[in-house]
Order: structure tokens, then sequence, then C-alpha cells
């Protein structure tokens, strides 16, 4: 500290604040804020963060350091502010913005890639505006930045945008402190670049074309075509959502079987004429992120509503939303000067049914050929592939489906320290995540790990995460299951460094616990819900009710042992499922019920024959198996062509009237073993929906009855585990509790019981959030080196 001749105390304080503060306009704020409060200093990016020298008055110097985590950028995450006293220079009264320096230890944070801004919006509408209908505009707002990232500090060297040289136009802005493209490192006009082209798929090659590509697109759309659509994390296959021819032949391009598609509106008011929109769900349609989010259809769209083709989402109650969010989506759809525009299009993923999403041009025309008739692309290149992220709002809160686009890869905090380690998820919905100290990264969704392209962009994504977050693995954690390729893939790339595995039900229970800020120090009542698990028996389990912290679990209750005849053969087919619950629950397959009419009669014999002599016929305790044979014994689903469909159309179906409530539902039996633990009987239950089947109870009544069941076991259940253990906290984790209407229904009907809930807001409850829970397990510090199983086999039968 230091005084002016005119005897103020001067004082010069290093700063440096860590989070996302690269690419959000952070320099611009700290240069502004600087001269607000006459402060001479420096500010420049570095690995570790911004990093800031300030030096003024003592009074201005400490306001600086308070405002500096406060008055943010409306993109910035602040998660530290370290500021250390240093000698004042009285070097003037200039503060600069400094060159990065990417010398040290990456520290700092990238941003997500976010919507299109209004401001950006209004000029791409304007026709005096140098940016209309700039198909890239961007300021430091919003734009691209997780996807073109190649490193860090982040400048336009290190992103995709490297190669296009700023006009002096553009270059004036990005200079200028007083304007809102300073630094943004996206920055470009029709003058620098990025540029759109249209190409015909003529018989699998492609043919440029001339004139407006968006243009062009708009009409072949227009037309029924299906154009290959470059986004920000990879190309999208939209058509006309109003076209039902075109929309079949997407879906039977795509082999898409009867899985539904997102669709993209243009506006808000397109949207709340198909579905019903809460003030939660407006929010996240409209906010930054723009993920799909899922919305309750509305019984009879409103008048003027598009017309959206049946083959959008098949017997689905729901309906998956997004809105345009980038220029590209915009003038896609149209502006309102244009002729020719769809008011929604069929926007989904830029692939064939289990296959990662394309990024590279030269992949697109050769992958995609078979798929589309025209690609609208451009010549930036995608350096993260990014799909987008999927939402539903369930008991009032956003629930995660798919976490992937505009939130990764945003951090999760720890409620403990971890070593540098690299969970690897699971082999369904792949998201794996990196950790270091209190701190977690989960990549972007990458998929099924059951096609080598998957592996291939698995590995490099882990390659690109490990970069921007520095974080160097010693430690790597997989699932136990023998057979998946994630648990290979961990063992592969782990080369010296151990491997320890983690039983799948721990890690889904660990992950709600993780998230929820639980430091393990007590032990919760955890529901793990889900269609497949490998068991610490060696049986597939998936409906598991464990007293849990993170190292270690005991399996208190679980749904009694059904055989799964055929493993995979029964996933696919829901009415073996159903016909298996039948035989262990010694009912007839009675030729009325849906799911016997729908298993041919050879099939039938060899069933019976399997099941009698236990061949191929593992024991499984899975809900999610249980929830396809309600599925098929009520009629709704017998063929499963994508994951969950059975149990997505069982709810779909629910009546959403008081009488079905009023009917009560179906009830479990609840049975404790010699050794203490709960068996939940699904045979009266089976029972119960076969009688209502057979007597010409709908559909709707036999769901919501079953849904009930279900709820009410859960609270009878833990009701019992309270009672044994004094424990009064529920975690409900797995990707059954996706289901909006059970979790809904388990979180309030628990709550009302006097439970504490713990459940998703941040990662999916399926697998996608699993590498989360595998983390908190394996990978603390001061965790044992492999998890323990207290019960043995023996007592878990």
């Amino acid at each position: 500290m230091s005084a002016t001749p005119d005897g103020v105390t001067r004082a010069r304080r290093r700063v440096v604040v860590r989070g996302v503060v690269q690419g959000v306009g952070f320099r611009p704020f700290v240069y502004g804020l600087a001269h607000r409060l006459e402060l001479s200093g420096h500010v420049t990016n570095t690995g570790e963060g911004v990093v800031a020298e300030v030096e003024g008055t003592r009074s201005a110097v400490a306001e600086f350091c308070d405002r500096v985590a406060t008055d943010v950028p409306p993109l910035a995450v602040v998660r530290s502010v370290r500021h250390e006293p240093l000698r004042p220079l009285d070097d003037g009264d200039a503060f600069r913005i400094l060159p990065s320096c990417g010398e040290g230890r990456t520290a700092t944070l990238v941003s997500p890639d976010v919507a299109t801004c209004p401001a950006c919006l209004a000029e791409l509408g304007d026709p005096t505006d140098r940016r209309y209908r700039h198909p890239f505009i961007t300021c430091t707002h919003c734009g691209p930045r997780f996807t073109i990232v190649t490193g860090l500090p982040y400048d336009r060297a290190n992103t995709t945008m490297g190669g296009f040289p700023l006009c002096e136009r553009c270059a004036r802005e990005y200079d200028d402190p007083g304007d809102r493209r300073f630094h943004a490192q996206p920055v470009s006009c029709h003058d620098c670049g990025p540029r759109l082209s249209l190409l015909l798929n003529e018989a699998g090659r492609a043919r440029p074309t001339s004139g407006d590509p968006l243009a062009r697109a708009r009409r072949l759309l227009a037309e029924g075509a299906i154009v290959a659509v470059k986004g920000l994390g990879g190309y999208h296959l939209a058509c006309d959502a109003t076209d039902d021819t075109a929309v079949r032949r997407l879906r039977e391009r795509k082999a898409r079987g009867d899985k539904p598609f997102a669709v993209m509106a243009k506006d808000l008011r397109e949207v709340e004429q198909l579905a019903e929109v809460n003030d939660l769900e407006r929010r996240l349609l409209t906010g930054t992120r723009r993920p799909i989010v899922l919305l309750r259809r509305r019984d009879t769209p409103r008048p003027g509503a598009p017309s959206l083709s049946d083959a959008v989402a098949p017997r689905c109650a729901d309906l998956g939303v997004m809105l345009a969010y980038t220029p590209v989506h915009h003038l896609l759809l149209g502006l309102p000067e244009d002729p020719v525009g769809a008011r929604l299009l069929v926007m989904t993923s830029g692939n064939l049914g289990g296959e990662p999403i394309v990024t590279d041009d030269d992949e697109a025309l050769r992958r995609l050929a078979p798929l589309v008739d025209a690609w609208l692309t451009h010549d930036r290149a995608v350096h993260v592939p990014c799909d987008d992220s999927v939402v539903r709002v369930c008991d009032g809160a956003e629930l995660p489906v798919r976490r992937s686009r505009g939130y990764a890869p945003l951090p999760v905090d720890l409620p403990l320290a971890v070593r540098p380690a690299l969970a690897t998820g699971g082999d369904l919905k792949n998201t794996f995540c990196v950790a270091e100290g209190r701190t977690a990264w989960l990549s972007a969704h990458i998929g099924d790990m059951d096609d080598v392209a998957t592996l291939d962009a698995f590995d490099a994504a882990r390659r690109h995460l490990a970069h921007v977050t520095g974080v160097e693995p010693t430690t790597w954690i997989t699932d136990r299951h023998p057979g998946y390729r994630s648990v290979r893939l961990a063992h592969r790339a782990a080369r010296r460094h151990p491997v320890h595995q983690v039983q799948h039900h721990h890690a889904h229970i660990a992950s709600v616990m993780a998230e929820n800020g639980l430091d393990g120090s007590r032990p919760v009542i955890g529901v793990a819900f889900d269609g497949t698990g490998h068991g610490a028996d060696g049986a597939v389990w998936g409906g598991e009710f464990l007293l849990a912290d993170y190292d270690d679990f005991q399996r208190a209750a679980h749904l009694r042992y059904t055989p799964l005849p055929g493993g995979d053969a029964a996933v696919r087919r829901p009415y073996r499922m159903a016909l298996a619950h039948l035989w262990a629950a010694g009912l007839d397959w009675h030729e009325d019920l849906p799911a016997v009419r729908a298993c041919p009669p050879a099939e039938r014999r060899v069933l019976a024959r399997q099941l009698a002599r236990t061949v191929n016929c593992p024991p499984t305790s899975s809900m999610g198996r249980l929830f396809d044979a309600v599925s098929s014994l009520s009629g709704v689903c017998h063929h499963s062509a994508y994951e969950a469909q059975a149990a997505i159309e069982l709810e779909a179906v629910a009546g959403r009237d008081a009488a079905h409530r009023a009917a009560g539902g179906y009830r479990f039996e609840v049975r404790t073993t010699p050794d203490g633990v709960h068996q939940l009987d699904p045979a009266p239950v089976v029972a119960a929906v076969a009688a209502d089947v057979l007597d010409g109870r709908p559909r709707s009544l036999v769901s919501a009855r079953f849904h009930l069941a279900v709820v009410e076991a859960v609270r009878q259940t833990c009701a019992l585990l309270r009672e044994r253990s004094g424990i009064a906290e529920v975690a409900l984790s797995g990707g059954v509790f996706a289901n909006a209407r059970l979790l809904t229904g388990c979180a309030r009907t628990l709550r009302d019981d006097g439970f504490t809930v713990l459940r998703h807001r941040l990662v999916p409850p399926n697998d996608g959030g699993l590498a989360l829970g595998q983390l908190m397990v394996a990978g603390r510090s001061a965790a044992p080196g492999l998890v323990r199983t207290r019960q043995p086999a023996r007592q878990q039968r």
C-alpha cells in the first residue's frame, strides 16, 4: 500500500477468477468495471481463468474485488475469486486487456453452446443491418462455445473459427471495449465467413447448387424432402413435421422404428397450440440452453394449430419440442417476409439408429447419403459432437433425460474431494465423467456403446474433455457388468492405472446423493428402478431398495425374482416378459389376454419348455421388465423397437381423470425372508391386471392402477426400512424414474409420509448419470480400493 502526494492511500491486488469466465464477455466486463472505478492495471485470460491486476484507491480496489464476483455477465459462472496484495506500481491511469497467456495448468471452464440472443435476432431480421440474414450471427452473449473449442485459453486461434480472418469492420468491433462483440471469438459477418452451401443428393453423389442455400432448402422442405442440416454439435435430419409422407419416409430411412421424433418450432406460440406449457417449461423452452422439452400434448389442439403428422411421436402422450437456437434454424423456419417456410420441422440426430451423430462433412456425405435428399452445410468444423439435450418437468422441477448441448461441459460440484479420475458410465445412454478435487465434468451424450463408431466417439470426447479440464486420470472406474464394452474400454485405456468396478445400482444411488450434496456421513434408503443391472449375486437386478452410503450398500429389499426368458429377446418382445410373469404367478396363459395372443403358438410352446426347465432364463428383479409385462398384458405394446418403448407407451395411456385415481391401485405382497430382506411379490399385481383385462377394463384404468401400485409399494417398503434402520431420507434413481407419473407420485407420497426425498435435477436418473455415482463410490481421495457388499449372495436371493 502507498500514499499519493495528496495523502490518498493506494492499493494494488492480483485477482484470479475461476469458473465459466472465458468466452462469456468477462474481460470486457472487468475492463468496464475497472474504468468505472478509475482503476489502472490489466486483465488477461490464462489457463487458470481470468487474471487481473488492479490499482487505485483502497476503497475502489476493495469494491472491485467484491463486484467482480457478483455483477458478472449473464453467461458467466464464477466458482471462485482469489486475490492477493501486490506492491503498487503507480502505472498511470490506463487499464488494458493483454493478450492471453496459455502457460500453466488448465483450471478454467468452457461455456456450453448458447442460443442466439435477442439482440442478434433483431439484427438478423433487420434489412438495414450489415448482418441481415447472416447465418452465423453471434456476439459475446450467444453462439457456439464448447463445440468449437480446440484448446485453452479461449481465444479465436483456439477455436474452429481460427481459419476465418476477421474483416476490417469485424476487427474494429472485436477490438472495441464498448462493443458487445468485443473479444467475441466466433464473431463474423457475410464478408468473413463461414459460408453455407446446399448440395443435392443425386444417386448418392453430392451436387453443389447456386443461389441462396437457405431459400433452396426451405423450398425442398416444403416439397417433402429430407435435408441434412449441419448444426452446432453435428448434423440433424430435418423434414416438414406436418408432411405425413415425409415424416414416414424419414422414419423408414433412419430405421427409427416407432421412437418419437423431436420437433423444432419458430416460437412459443406455435408450441402452445399443440401442447400444455407451464411456467417452468416455458422458461426451459425460451432460455439460453434450448433443450428438447417433453410436453404433454393437448387433447384437442387449439384452432389454427399446425397439423402435426401422427408419425412424429406415435402412441406418445408427450411431444418433444425445442425452439430454434441458431441463426440457421431461424432462417430455415423463415423470416416474416419469406414466402416459403415450414411451421414445424422434425429435427433429429444425423445418424442411423445406434450410431453416433455425424460431425465430419465428408462422413456426412457418405453416411447420410442413403437418408437425405440434400445437405445444408457450411465450412466451419464441429470439433466436439454434441446432441440436443432432453428434459421434462416432474414434481415441479426440471428432470434431465439427456444432458448434452447447452449443459455440457458445465461442472457438477462434489460434496467430497476425489482424486484425478475418469468414470466410464454404462453401455446405454453413455456419458462419462472426469473429476478432480471437488469438481466433476460430465461429457455430452455419447450414445449406446454397441457400435465401433460410438467407441471412437467416446475416445475422442475423452481426450478433448481431459484437455479442456486439465484432468489427467490416475484412477479409472467402471461398471461391474462382465460384458459391458465400457468395462473393456476402461481396462484397455487405463494402462497401468488401477481400474475399480462399482455395482450398477449402488452407482445410481450415489449419483443422486452426490448431486444433492450429501457427504456420505449417513446412509440413505436408495430406490433404484431400471431395466437391467448386473447384480452382486449374478442375477439381473432392477427393482432395488438399498441402504447405501458411498462406501457400501446393503440390499434391504427388492422385487421378487422372475425368469427373463431368452435374455435380450424378452426385452425386445415384452409379451415374453408378460408370459414369464404369468408363469411365475401360477396363472394360465389365457387366450383372451393380448400378450398371449401376441406370442405365436410355436414360440409359446418353446417358451413354456424354457420356463419349465429354466433354460436361458436368468432371474431378474427388474422393475423395468415388470412395466414391459404389464404393457403387453394390457395390450399396449408387444414389440419394443427402442429402449423403454413399452413402459413409455404404458405411461402415455394412463388416464388423467379422478375416476381412475379413485379406483385405487393394485397391491404388491411384501414378504420378509429369514435373512430380513423384504421381497415385493408382483404376482397379486399381475393377477389383478389379467383379471381387469379379461373383464374388459380400459387400458387407461389398468395403467393408472399399476402406477398407483408401484407408488404404494415404494411407500410401504420405505416405511418398513425406516422402522428398521431409522433412516428417513430416500433417494430415487434409475431409468424407470424418468416416468413423470411414477416419480411425481413417489416423491409426493413419501414426503406426505415424513420422508426427505432426493431426486435428480442436474444429471439424468437413467444411465446418463451413472458415471457421477461411480466416481463418488470409487474415486474419492479416501475411498476404499473396491466397493464392498455387506450381504452375502445367498441372502440376496
